[in-house]
């Protein structure tokens, strides 16, 4: 069922894209069997969440597979002389050994559960990396039919939080190309980290022979299905490009309001919605890229202290990204958290069976999430003339919807039984 749910979406998408010209998640996923893919290690990172059903011997095959395949692809373009039509010239060769996989699953494995088994690996790989194309095809939609944004609105509300984005532009142009190589490299590769946590999660799904109910992929596909569709409802461009010369000042000046990010802050004035460009996403609000990283750390968690490190180290220099490229006001990362959140209790009330506690924190989330995005289209301007008053409203209402999951999931987990404890010796009478 969702399979099939999945597939009628996919198909929607492709449909949609070429409507305006352009290629679907669909088309664009089977380009990369032979083209130069967008994401080499995104597609690693879907062949390693596949090869968590196989044994070892069978991964290691998996692996050889793929390595042979892009070593022979890239043999064949480099005597060709073809151009690199994507950002990476390997990948092609994950993409191939996952579907060798489903291949496989129909027409080799005999036995009903094997064979599901298999084909769930299989989709598990290929959910992660049309997760990607899926997010890029919407995108490219929202730029298409949204060509007025709400910038302004976003701005002046977020006076109320001091305008950190302008603040930390400034920091990051200070760390010079070290800092900004590492940040982009965090910030492109957040799908990669996700699956290594997912790994963790998932590492004894070959020898149950099942998946956990709950693992990190559902959520980051859910949010990324989901978030897409707020950015129709609020279309923004963030500061660099509203208020800058573009990303990596890339010619964005013609379009923006005036050229004030980083280095002064926005005027405080009656918004109103302008054009921007037909090619720029209209992704602010919520920051997904927010909302990711915080169900990263979520997950990590539970794992060793070398992955939780790494979670808060990703979610960290995720933030520090966000605003220090100027892609993201402060009000989109802290509506960002509120939705990641939001989604997260969702799907661990739905695994559990929804009840009072599971309604009530899905219910909280949303109208705080809901709070925040009409606070910044409606009064904008009262936000940024009472800071000290609505800055930590935004807070709080952000922390009393963290503090709620982390009290309702508390309650859920199961209880632990106490160790036994050994009787006092009884000293008898002589």
């Amino acid at each position: 069922m969702a399979g099939a749910a999945t597939l009628a979406f996919l198909i929607a998408l492709e449909i949609a894209a070429r409507r305006y010209g352009l290629p679907g998640p669909m088309t664009n996923q089977a380009r990369e069997l032979v083209f130069a893919p967008a994401s080499g290690p995104l597609l690693y990172a879907g062949l390693a969440l596949t090869m968590v059903v196989l044994t070892w011997r069978e991964r290691f095959v998996a692996a050889a597979a793929a390595v042979g395949i892009d070593l022979a692809v890239a043999l064949v373009r480099w005597a060709a002389d073809a151009p690199a039509s994507g950002t990476h010239t390997f990948g092609n060769g994950a993409l191939w050994a996952v579907l060798g996989c489903a291949v496989v699953a129909v027409t080799r494995r005999r036995t009903g559960p094997e064979r599901i088994l298999l084909l769930k690996g299989a989709g598990l790989g290929l959910l992660l990396v049309a997760g990607r194309k899926t997010g890029d095809a919407w995108l490219l939609i929202t730029s298409k039919t949204r060509p007025d944004v709400l910038d302004p609105y976003v701005a002046t509300a977020d006076h109320a939080l001091g305008n950190p984005s302008w603040l930390m532009g400034r920091a990051v142009e200070a760390t010079g190309p070290v800092g900004e190589h590492l940040l982009d490299w965090v910030y492109a590769q957040l799908a990669v980290a996700a699956a290594v946590v997912a790994l963790y999660q998932l590492r004894k799904v070959g020898a149950e022979r099942r998946f956990p109910r709950h693992h990190l992929v559902r959520t980051f596909l859910l949010i990324g299905l989901l978030g897409p569709g707020v950015y129709m409802i609020f279309p923004v461009v963030g500061p660099v490009f509203a208020y800058g010369t573009g990303a990596f000042g890339t010619g964005g000046e013609e379009w923006a309001i005036a050229n004030l990010w980083p280095h002064t802050l926005p005027p405080i004035g009656a918004p109103h919605p302008f054009t921007y460009d037909g090619v720029t996403p209209r992704n602010c609000m919520p920051s997904l890229h927010t909302a990711w990283a915080v169900v990263i750390f979520i997950h990590s968690r539970k794992g060793p202290r070398v992955l939780r490190w790494a979670g808060a180290f990703w979610l960290v220099a995720t933030l520090t990204a966000t605003l220090g490229f100027g892609y993201h006001y402060a009000i989109d990362l802290v509506a960002g958290v509120v939705f990641a959140v939001t989604v997260e209790a969702g799907l661990r009330a739905l695994d559990r069976g929804w009840d009072r506690s599971g309604t009530v924190l899905v219910a909280h989330g949303v109208l705080v999430f809901a709070a925040i995005l009409a606070a910044t289209r409606f009064i904008p301007l009262e936000m940024a003339r009472h800071p000290w008053v609505f800055g930590p409203l935004l807070l709080l209402s952000m922390a009393s919807v963290v503090h709620g999951y982390v009290r309702t999931t508390k309650g859920w987990e199961p209880a632990t039984a106490a160790a036994p404890t050994r009787p006092e010796p009884r000293l008898e009478a002589a």
